[in-house]
């Protein structure tokens, strides 16, 4: 009988592929955080080094030094870093996630705003949409909010850093499993079913697809290019991945697009605390601009 050697290695694609100097490292670490905010510390050079293997497979590029001389040039500034930022973000999100702010939006924005402001347009911004699920659970309930509310009006406008999870979110395309803690009424309502039932996906309906604006936007940029003034912003989940100083910067420009009286929606493991910002605490993670 033939025996085999043992490697000492489980999976030989790893044991191949390229490997990230720490030179290399701090090189783009540095980059994406000051570019993007998003912070990369040397704990994060083995999935820095992972998660970018298939960008090197794709270029044809067969060692971190050369793409990271790409990347630094022209047409690396002008086209990698956009699928570079796209392997290196994390997004992970869900229907009616932290359902404890759709109910907030359910029972009490959405009455007092009616009451207030009839035949008003209520503007959402859901920052850091990721795959879509975010903004797409919102315009479910102001949906169903309408049904009861003659003249009430909504729009939605959704972004990202990661173009790879807009065209997600635009596709609106979804395994069955995601939207599992759905209620029933509600999938019925508002998710169609493949009609190949082999592949077990749904999607949203047009109705909700038509209401929402899809834009890739970076939220440490200087200026906010959008010149809308929002009813209520959802940040959720995004803040965590920058430092104290940038978490400041990012809300007080989200602050200066947000009405008086607006309100903020921040991540379950998120908090405000030590940062000077205009905002009012209403309840956990719900804050009200002042």
């Amino acid at each position: 009988m033939e025996q085999k050697i043992d490697t000492g290695q489980s999976n030989l694609s790893e044991y191949f592929a390229a490997k990230i100097s720490n030179k290399d490292f701090n090189r783009l670490s540095e980059f994406i955080n000051q570019q993007y905010g998003i912070k990369m510390p040397p704990a994060k050079k083995v999935m820095l080094q992972s998660r970018l293997q298939k960008r090197l497979r794709t270029l044809n590029i067969t060692n971190f030094k050369d793409y990271v001389d790409y990347v630094f040039s022209d047409k690396g500034q002008n086209e990698e870093v956009i699928h570079m930022i796209d392997v290196v973000s994390t997004n992970k999100t869900d229907f009616f996630r932290e359902p404890v702010h759709f109910d907030f939006l359910l029972d009490q924005i959405l009455p007092n705003f009616y009451s207030n402001t009839k035949n008003s347009i209520l503007k959402v911004w859901s920052a850091g949409c990721s795959s879509g699920e975010e903004p797409y659970t919102i315009a479910i309930v102001l949906n169903e909010f309408t049904e009861n509310h003659p003249g009430f009006g909504y729009t939605i406008y959704a972004t990202d850093i990661s173009t790879i999870m807009l065209k997600s979110a635009v596709n609106a395309i979804y395994k069955e499993e995601k939207i599992d803690n759905v209620p029933m009424l509600i999938k019925k309502k508002y998710f169609l079913r493949s009609k190949n039932r082999e592949e077990k996906k749904v999607r949203v309906v047009s109705l909700l697809r038509r209401k929402i604006v899809f834009e890739r936007f970076n939220l440490i940029n200087d200026n906010y290019n959008t010149s809308d003034i929002f009813d209520i912003i959802f940040c959720r989940n995004v803040l965590i991945y920058f430092n104290k100083e940038t978490q400041q910067a990012i809300l007080n420009k989200l602050c200066s697009r947000l009405k008086n009286n607006g309100i903020i929606f921040l991540g379950h493991s998120e908090s405000i605390a030590g940062l000077d910002l205009p905002l009012k605490h209403i309840q956990p993670t719900i804050f009200r601009r002042i």
